[in-house]
């Protein structure tokens, strides 16, 4: 009969994306006007372009 394992491998957690810090989104400002685009105060939420919004570091 075989010995049973008493310990389980343990599970890692995957690294969090550098760019969104594993939140999935980044802050952008807003900008305004087709020639200046100024910038204002405002600020909008987008998609982590790095991880896609999963918040996992790319490999």
């Amino acid at each position: 009969m075989a010995a049973r394992k008493t310990s389980r491998p343990a599970k890692t957690t995957p690294p969090k994306c550098p760019d969104c810090q594993g939140d999935g989104e980044t802050t952008e400002t807003v900008r305004v006007g087709s020639r200046k685009c100024r910038e204002t105060g405002d600020r909008q939420a987008a998609l982590c372009l790095t991880c896609f919004g999963t918040g996992i570091a790319p490999s």
